[in-house]
């Protein structure tokens, strides 16, 4: 039971890294590979009591597939993007169902759990954090890709989608761990979904800082005539888009998590079904996150939006106080300019000034009462 007590370490490593500065270097493709395999395949190994079995050239699945029948085991066959001709002969070597390989090839699917009679169908959303220096209104904040596997009783295949959520070092993680790949295909699945919820967990850290950014420019001490004037609409409505993509991901995967650690399943290791509830436990509160993150959004930007209104009220505030002291020198002027033969003061040798004077102390009056009233 020791293998178990170590699952979490070997597919969460310890030295994990903030997704702010995490970089996807691998590459989509293993340069090793025999051309002759389809080009989507990105690895094919054959694995026994645990360790990899070392091959003098590259198998392609169907020569690993009998491999294993022969000699026991399983297979992990790697794929990136196949089309429909490259997955066809896999399919058909490993019984396959229709349905299944048709979503796989044509990815854009929902997470979710099918059973099928010889295997389960997974459906993965990978989420891949966007570096960005500054959020804008066309920012791209989170990117979506695609991880299927099919589990068998002696095979393991995973379809990607997508550039990110590369799986290569996961591999390399478990291919370290003997005692735990000699559980079979099961604790491959558990240790697929175990690190998609953790790029959950970390991408979920990471949007919480663009949404705090987002609240302190709306919420922030810095403000122009006493009124704050908040920030572009549109890079909230952008943020919260991009969130929608997350909940899309995340929401859908909690009930196939929950069914893989709740039923028995005959193609899940007893021992490695228990750790699927960490797994669940993990995306629940992912999900909670998630959820809480649109309903913040939607209050800064109601919040957002009532600043904008208040600080059009008070330019109208402004605009209507400054109106009515023009109001006094051009009610005087249109007075005097009527034209009259016979007005007030017309021919005086004081008129003009005093006029002015009585103008001038007019405006001043009203400027000082609008402003004691906080109009100006």
């Amino acid at each position: 039971m020791s293998m178990i007590r170590d699952l979490r370490a070997v597919v969460r490593p310890s030295s994990r890294v903030s997704l702010r500065k995490e970089t996807n270097a691998s590459a989509p493709y293993d340069t090793t590979r025999d051309p002759a395999t389809p080009s989507a395949v990105v690895d094919c190994a054959v694995y026994r009591d645990g360790a990899r079995v070392q091959s003098a050239k590259p198998l392609t699945p169907q020569e690993a597939m009998r491999q294993v029948r022969r000699d026991g085991g399983f297979v992990w066959i790697g794929l990136h993007e196949p089309t429909e001709a490259e997955f066809a002969g896999i399919a058909g070597e490993f019984g396959l169902h229709p349905l299944a390989v048709e979503d796989a090839v044509q990815a854009h699917q929902r997470p979710k759990l099918e059973r099928y009679d010889d295997s389960l169908f997974t459906v993965f959303k990978t989420i891949h954090y966007v570096e960005h220096d500054r959020l804008t209104a066309t920012s791209e904040v989170v990117e979506t890709g695609e991880v299927m596997c099919f589990t068998g009783r002696d095979f393991f295949i995973t379809v990607r989608h997508g550039g990110q959520g590369s799986l290569r070092a996961l591999r390399h993680r478990l291919q370290d761990d003997p005692e735990l790949l000699a559980k079979g295909p099961s604790a491959v699945l558990h240790a697929i979904a175990d690190h998609v919820v953790d790029g959950y967990i970390a991408v979920a850290d990471a949007v919480q800082d663009d949404i705090d950014e987002v609240e302190t420019e709306v919420f922030s001490p810095g403000r122009r005539g006493g009124v704050s004037r908040g920030v572009d609409s549109a890079r909230i409505y952008q943020l919260k888009r991009e969130v929608l993509e997350f909940k899309r991901a995340v929401a859908p995967l909690l009930r196939p998590m929950q069914l893989l650690s709740e039923r028995p399943m005959r193609l899940v290791d007893p021992d490695i079904q228990k750790y699927f509830r960490d797994v669940a436990d993990h995306l629940a509160r992912v999900q909670e996150q998630v959820l809480g993150f649109d309903e913040l959004l939607n209050s800064i930007l109601q919040a957002n939006l009532a600043q904008a209104s208040v600080a059009q009220n008070e330019d109208m505030r402004k605009i209507t106080a400054w109106a009515a002291i023009i109001a006094v020198p051009t009610m005087v002027c249109g007075v005097y300019g009527m034209n009259f033969k016979y007005m007030p003061e017309l021919h005086w040798k004081y008129g003009y000034p005093v006029i002015m004077g009585v103008t001038v102390v007019l405006c001043l009056g009203i400027h000082r009462t609008l402003k004691r009233n906080g109009w100006l």
